[in-house]
Order: structure tokens, then sequence, then C-alpha cells
């Protein structure tokens, strides 16, 4: 059977959304561009609901593959890269992204900002909340929790070496360090933990998992997540074309549903008006606040998004907090 008429074949029995115009262009004519992406989790609710919007408007079929952003395990995406599994594109974290540059993994210059997200708190849908509204509240949380769950990448790195120090609970609270956001989420539901902590987008729309909200200022981390072609990519005019598309506004709705704030976009876009316009939802994790002291240099981030803006107030925005007019650097995640 020809190439093409199998991989129309096998996409239609696996439900695949490509448009049927995509699949009589994959019959009638030359063969079907492609690209293959690895992704961590952090990005993938709302990478998940546009992509076959780009499948269907480019002709340009999608694989996706998994790999969490740091960690030890074989699982990560350096690791997957490390033994030769092919990516084209990468989506991760700022930090582990960090770390394939450095590899010499990654085209310079092809990394683009999609996403900021913070980290928050979630329990089993339809238990009491606890109260992580402060530095104290949370420590309190945390150490009356049975157990608590959290993914062993970035985020994870982050909690046990930073917060978990900080609140002086490093030996005493009950931690359980999985490989992914979704091991995490799947243990709370299941009874397994009674608090789950990660990024606010692998938090949200899980079975049976409510969000409790984002962690305090003092201890937060806002997480770029970040998409960079490959040094070996076979397909890197395709892989542009994918960057360029999530990096756009038409993914910004798919976005703030995962609970997370824009990547930087074009200078046009920051300015007041535009800031205030993106924070008026009271369903997402974006944020307008004073930059806050940065965290140990192996958690920096490059929230560089700056800009000068008026005050305004948004009621009911998570993580919210006004600021007066003062010629402040502000930024939005």
């Amino acid at each position: 059977m020809d190439k093409n008429v199998r991989m129309v074949l096998t996409r239609f029995r696996a439900g695949s959304a490509i448009g049927l115009g995509v699949a009589l262009m994959a019959l009638s004519g030359p063969a079907m561009a492609e690209i293959t992406v690895m992704i961590s989790g952090g990005f993938s609710l709302a990478y998940q609901e546009v992509i076959p919007d780009f499948e269907r408007e480019t002709g340009i079929a999608v694989t996706t593959l998994s790999g969490a952003s740091q960690g030890a395990g074989p699982k990560t995406i350096s690791a997957q890269l490390e033994r030769g599994v092919h990516a084209d594109l990468v989506i991760l974290s700022r930090e582990g992204l960090d770390e394939l540059v450095a590899a010499g993994r990654i085209i310079g210059g092809s990394d683009k900002e999609l996403a900021r997200v913070p980290l928050a708190a979630a329990v089993r849908q339809g238990s009491p909340k606890p109260d992580i509204g402060s530095v104290d509240a949370l420590k309190r949380s945390l150490l009356a929790a049975r157990a608590v769950s959290m993914p062993e990448s970035t985020s994870g790195q982050f909690l046990k070496a930073v917060v978990f120090p900080r609140l002086g609970i490093a030996d005493t609270v009950s931690v359980t360090v999985v490989p992914r956001g979704i091991d995490s989420t799947s243990m709370l539901a299941a009874g397994g933990s009674d608090l789950a902590l990660g990024p606010v987008s692998e938090l949200v729309n899980q079975p049976n998992v409510e969000l409790v909200g984002p962690l305090p200022e003092e201890v937060q981390l806002v997480q770029v997540f970040t998409a960079a072609i490959v040094d070996t990519a076979r397909h890197r005019d395709e892989a542009e074309r994918l960057t360029a598309f999530l990096a756009s506004d038409r993914t910004l709705a798919a976005i703030r549903k995962a609970g997370m704030g824009a990547g930087r976009r074009s200078p046009d876009a920051l300015d007041a008006d535009s800031a205030k316009a993106a924070c008026l939802t009271s369903e997402c994790a974006l944020a307008c606040v004073e930059r806050p002291r940065r965290p140990p240099s192996m958690f920096q981030t490059d929230s560089t998004a700056c800009w000068n803006a008026p005050s305004f107030e948004v009621p009911g925005l998570i993580g919210f907090r006004p600021l007066e007019r003062r010629n402040r650097s502000l930024y939005l995640f």
C-alpha cells in the first residue's frame, strides 16, 4: 500500500482531527510535510487544543512525543535526544532549554517564548481547600498533608531545593516525587496524596482534581515555556512555521484556558492598554505584579517582557496586586 494512503488511514483510524481536504491532498499530491515535536507537560494542554488547527490549515502532519523538561530519568527530553530519539522541535521550560543549549542540541536563535505559568496547588475534587494564601499558611498546610505529590522536573527541583528549605520543612514534609505532572495529579485523584504542587497548567482540567490557587509570591517560580528547533531537525521550515503559529495570537485563548499567561509577544503589544486587555479574565494565571526578588541563579528565567504602565485593578485575577504608577518596570506572565 502507498505510504501516503497508509498514513491517512492510520490517522483516520486514530481519530485525528486532520481535515478531509488535507487527507485528500496526501492521497493525490506529493508526500505530505511532517514534523516531530517533543513536549513537556506544562504546555501540553494548550498545545493539544491548537495542533488540529495547525494541521488542517497548513497540511503539515504533527507527531508528538512526550518528555520532562528536567530530571534524572530516561524520559526527560534531554535523555531522549541523547540516545537518538528524533525530534524537530522541543517545547519545555526555559530552565530545561538552557541545558539543551549548553549541550549544543539547539539551533541558535530559534527559541521562542510561548507561555508563562506560576506554581500552584491542587486537591482531590470535593476535598477541603487548604489555606495557602501566605508563606506561613502554606507551611502549615504542607505539614498537615498526609502526602504531597509533585513532578521531579523544573518545578519539583525548585520546590525541593529552594521552597522547602526556606520554610524549614525539608526534612519533615511528606513528599512523593513522580516523573511527570500527570503522574502527580493521577496520584492525587486516586487518593495517594492530599495535595499536588506544580505549574497551574498541569493542575487544571484534570479528572477528579480541583485547583486551590497559586503559591505565595515569596516562594513563587514563574516558568517560561519555550519552543526551539533541535540541531538535528529534518524539517526545519515546518518547525519554524509551527513555532510562529504557537507564538501567535491564535493560541492565546487556549493558553489562558490552561491557566497560563502569554509568552513575550511583539513590542507593540507591550503597552498599558494591551496589558490591561490581556489581564481581563478571571480563569487564568496572568498577573501584573512588581518584579519579585529573583530566586537562585539555577532557577532564573528570562522575564524581560517589561514596560512602564499605569496601575489598574482587575477584580478576581489570580495573583493580581495593584501597583501605583511610579515608572516601575512591570511584567505580564
